[in-house]
């Protein structure tokens, strides 16, 4: 651009603009994305080949790589962040002392060893070294191992073992074997176990079913047996040699014949009229009914009624007596409410009730529902057998007397030796071995000096006294199984009878029976309490002895919290 002067005036003249300015721009050139002017533009990236793969965790463009990394690291997710100070190490990490290890004591009974490693979590349980060698080469016989574990465990929750002691048995027979990476599992009817070979290997998992249950105590110490000396390392146990033992503890016969338990079935009804207040003439009246009604279950049982019914039929011959010597009340002077409760102490399902009770308080909350269930129907069909009989009873005006509960006849000495015969009853319905049959009776007898002392003498609750006795029972009895390396259950089933709530059951039904159903269910209430109490406190003293004797866990390991409330 040229400035020329005229006459006066500045003109100003323009240059020539060139072609290509002259042009109008396009609309690329308008973009928003166009560099404004006075800004040098960014260089251009290298094209990458197409090949070449990007990810989502590498470093972006523009961000400084952190110091001292080396340039071709490859990263990894186990490595830990570069923001990781050992001096300050997050409690995510490992601490500088390590992880308290877990050493299971040899000398400790293998249920205790087993039931701690089934307590902790699974991925701080040790590794141990199997008990019975196998060939090297071609490993343990999986499928054999898996179907010896599901017989010892039939045969233990068949004989009315608890449920976390099967599942520690079983547990013990796979380690011995050299199956760590097992995992059983107990309800009430069915038995499975899982073992996986490694973590890239697919599991192989077996069931057994069981279907059929008898009380046989001797079997149940011959299965002890056999799980502790697989679990020996010092006991050569092949799986032949186990598979023969295995058989032979089911083909061996009950240790007494069937006119001792019939016996025991009249000592046990006599000894328990005899803790009521009973005499002479009630021992007899309750041996007698009780050992009808012993025979006709056994009838019904031929016939293949189920043990509701029979239940029902096996009580129905010792209220029956009652009510008879109750109209006969001319002739002899005789308390009929003895003589029905003494009955009734044969009856009730004591065992299963502790065992329901011990499953659930341990977590086995479907078994201990399962247990508990049918403890309901044995105590509805004891209920409905003895309910028909009172009923016919006060049609036909018998004087039975519902506040002859309120008398309380204390004679000790003959309620500690009626104790004691109760207990030796109870010992030999349940078969079991005849070294234990002294442990347990003393056991009943300490058990009903306890009760009587804090109930009679010292005016405690019922309820109370119960409990106390039956922690007692518990606490002797898991010692005594500790001694001898054996189950706990013939040292405290059979002891627990003498506390068994036999007169408040009668006395509920018999107020129901007498229309009167509010005095009838606060009597069963309580029946329902003290049975409570008693399988309460026969877990809490075997707790009580594991809690202060030594454990085979590491020190200082605190239990498992399943739940906090919420």
């Amino acid at each position: 651009m040229r400035r020329r002067r005229t006459k006066g005036e500045l003109v100003t003249e323009r240059e020539p603009e060139a072609e290509e300015d002259r042009k109008p721009q396009s609309d690329e050139a308008r973009s928003a994305f166009t560099p404004p002017p006075g800004v040098v533009p960014q260089t251009p990236a290298p094209e990458q080949d197409e090949s070449q793969t990007t990810s989502e965790f590498a470093i972006p463009d523009g961000v400084a790589e952190p110091a001292g990394a080396p340039a071709d690291a490859a990263g990894s997710a186990f490595t830990p962040p570069q923001t990781y100070s050992s001096r300050h190490a997050p409690p995510a990490f490992t601490p500088a002392h390590g992880v308290p290890m877990v050493k299971l004591a040899k000398e400790a009974p293998w249920h205790d060893r087993m039931r701690t490693m089934l307590r902790m979590p699974v991925a701080e349980r040790p590794a141990a070294e199997p008990a019975q060698r196998h060939d090297e080469e071609a490993g343990p016989a999986v499928p054999r191992v898996l179907d010896l574990t599901l017989r010892i465990g039939e045969l233990l929750l068949a004989g009315g073992e608890g449920a976390e002691d099967v599942e520690a048995a079983m547990f013990a027979v796979c380690r011995s074997y050299g199956l760590d990476r097992c995992e059983p599992t107990v309800t009430f009817t069915l038995l499975s176990i899982s073992y996986q070979p490694s973590l890239v290997d697919d599991p192989v998992t077996s069931s057994r079913t069981v279907r059929r249950r008898g009380t046989d105590y001797t079997r149940l110490a011959a299965v002890f047996q056999l799980v502790y000396d697989i679990s020996d390392e010092e006991v050569d146990v092949s799986l032949e040699e186990a598979y023969r033992r295995l058989a032979e503890i089911r083909r061996n016969r009950h240790p007494y014949p069937g006119w001792a338990l019939s016996a025991a079935t009249g000592l046990l009804a006599g000894g328990a009229s005899i803790l009521v207040g009973g005499d002479a003439i009630v021992f007899v009246a309750a041996a007698l009914g009780a050992i009808l009604g012993d025979r006709l279950a056994w009838l019904c049982a031929g016939r293949g009624l189920p043990e509701f019914y029979q239940f029902t039929v096996a009580a129905m011959p010792p209220a029956a007596i009652g009510v008879a010597l109750t109209l006969a009340h001319n002739l002899v002077d005789v308390r009929a409410s003895a003589v029905i409760t003494g009955g009734l102490f044969a009856l009730l399902p004591g065992r299963a009730l502790v065992a329901g009770v011990q499953d659930g308080l341990t977590g086995y909350y479907i078994t201990a529902s399962a247990r508990l269930l049918e403890v309901m129907y044995f105590f509805v069909g004891i209920v409905l057998g003895v309910l028909i009989v009172l009923y016919l009873g006060v049609q036909l005006h018998a004087q039975l007397n519902p506040e002859e509960a309120l008398v309380v006849i204390e004679r000790p000495y003959w309620q500690i030796a009626a104790s004691m015969a109760l207990s030796l009853s109870f010992a030999v319905l349940l078969q079991q071995e005849r070294s234990t049959v002294l442990a347990a009776t003393l056991n009943g007898g300490v058990a009903w000096v306890v009760y009587g002392a804090m109930h009679f003498t010292g005016g405690i609750s019922p309820v109370a006294s119960t409990a106390a006795a039956a922690g007692l029972v518990g606490l002797f009895g898991q010692l005594l199984s500790r001694y001898r390396f054996a189950s706990a259950l013939p040292y405290v089933t059979a002891a627990i009878g003498p506390l068994l709530p036999g007169s408040a059951t009668y006395f509920g039904l018999l107020a129901i029976a007498n229309n009167d159903v509010n005095a009838g269910l606060v009597s069963l209430s309580k029946a329902a309490a003290l049975a409570m109490a008693i399988a309460i406190g026969v877990n809490l003293g075997s707790e009580i002895a594991r809690l202060f004797l030594r454990s085979p866990g590491a020190a200082g390991r605190r239990a498992a919290k399943r739940t906090r409330g919420f």
